[in-house]
């Protein structure tokens, strides 16, 4: 089992950061595999697979290098380093900025981490000085091509996401915060934090920063720049995780409007105000209005949950949903 020894300086630093490079990490990750989590990503796949396939083939070199880079228990450390965060009243990096340090990895360190995710000596094709820029190539092409386009949505995503998971760790600490969010993590005590089921040695974090990261896909890795910061990327909650619009039946837009309709529909599962923004587009103002429109009609409830509100349907918002198909 793979666990980390975390001191109590170490959680009062540590931070959630949205990182851009993070998330076009996990598109290259999906686009890899080939196989989608959600219908967001079902759909995004269908648009970008075909061209990332064509790419591929054109480049079987940087091909080879992305495939030995992300093998299924480990990723090469350069193409995943941990997000920096941001100092207070500052913007985060953007993506330039992160990739700027996958290009910058110097090549004897490049080699060494493409073996370790290898886990055998790197074969002669592999071994070269190019090995991080080709890789920042693809990454860069993913996120011009297939990442950026979208990238407003996505953020705002995360983002709820970031939101969520601060109020469980007020509520209830940093062992609900940090209990599945991501298979095989999980709070031992003690000040332990088990990140894997990996029979992998102890880490002890020391005076460390912990970092971390969402992202849309349903992957999730380790990284770190040791000896300064660890972090972990983890698939944001499903129901934020599929930024695709769910349908809204055409006779209940008629009825209630369909920016209405459209956040009745979202409210089968409890949702707070943030992540109603993330998920419809609409403005904070607008949801608002919509929620106390259903609250006054009966058709949602809310409750309290720690510092947030949630809102969920009502068995007569069920009905109204179910009657309109």
């Amino acid at each position: 089992m793979g666990w980390w020894q975390i001191s109590t300086d170490t959680l009062a630093t540590s931070r959630f950061v949205v990182s851009p490079l993070a998330e076009t990490v996990a598109s290259l990750r999906t686009l890899e595999r080939a196989v989608a989590a959600h219908p967001r990503e079902r759909a995004w796949l269908e648009r970008w697979l075909p061209a990332y396939r064509r790419r591929q083939s054109e480049e079987p070199l940087s091909a080879r290098i992305v495939r030995a880079a992300l093998t299924p228990r480990w990723s090469a450390d350069f193409l995943t380093p941990a997000p920096v965060p941001p100092p207070a009243g500052q913007e985060p990096d953007t993506f330039a900025q992160e990739l700027a340090r996958v290009r910058a990895t110097p090549p004897e360190r490049a080699r060494a981490e493409l073996a370790v995710a290898l886990r055998r000596p790197l074969p002669a094709a592999l071994d070269r000085d190019d090995l991080a820029g080709r890789s920042a190539d693809v990454l860069e092409w993913v996120w011009t091509r297939a990442v950026e386009p979208e990238w407003p949505a996505r953020r705002r995503v995360l983002e709820a996401d970031v939101i969520a998971r601060a109020a469980q760790l007020s509520r209830g600490g940093w062992a609900q915060a940090l209990d599945g969010m991501r298979p095989g993590m999980r709070w031992l005590g003690e000040s332990r934090l088990q990140i894997n089921t990996y029979d992998n040695p102890p880490r002890e974090l020391g005076g460390a920063q912990l970092v971390f990261t969402p992202v849309t896909a349903d992957v999730g890795w380790v990284c770190w720049d040791i000896p300064h910061r660890y972090g972990v990327v983890y698939p944001c909650a499903g129901v934020l995780a599929d930024t695709g619009r769910a349908p809204v039946p055409q006779a209940l837009g008629a009825l209630i409007g369909p920016a209405r309709a459209g956040v009745l529909v979202l409210l089968a599962s409890p949702l707070n105000t943030t992540q109603l923004v993330a998920l419809t587009g609409q403005g904070l103002g607008s949801v608002g209005r919509h929620l106390r429109v259903l609250l006054d009609a009966g058709l949602v409830r809310r409750r309290r949950d720690g510092r947030s509100v949630l809102y969920f349907r009502t068995a007569a918002g069920d009905g109204l949903v179910r009657a309109a198909g």
